[in-house]
């Protein structure tokens, strides 16, 4: 399952690459400090899954850590970008990295 996940992170991250989503550029250190769900307040959802949602389940991951069971970002992404052309490929490997985790719980 592991293998599997990190085959979807990186599936979003090349879509969000493709799509000109993903930025070399980091957020400010106060924007990623953000306690709000998905640091709403600071972050766009694309920038959120780029340096909060990736790198912490790759930490996870490659740390052998225990997992999420109950994971929801799909309705929050297909919210926030509803207006973006390609929302089915954003949503693609989000829908199966929540499948993946609610299997194994």
């Amino acid at each position: 399952m592991q293998q599997k996940i990190h085959a979807h992170l990186n599936e979003l991250q090349n879509v969000l690459e493709k799509y000109e989503l993903w930025s070399l550029v980091p957020p400010t250190a106060d924007a990623l400090a953000s306690t709000e769900p998905f640091a709403i307040d600071k972050l766009d959802a694309h920038e959120w899954l780029q340096w909060i949602f990736i790198p912490r389940m790759r930490v996870l991951l490659d740390g052998n850590l225990p997992l999420p069971t109950q994971i929801a970002i799909s309705p929050y992404i297909e919210e926030a970008l509803k207006d973006h052309d390609n929302l089915a490929d954003l949503l693609a490997p989000l829908l199966a990295i929540e499948e993946l985790l609610q299997k194994d719980k």
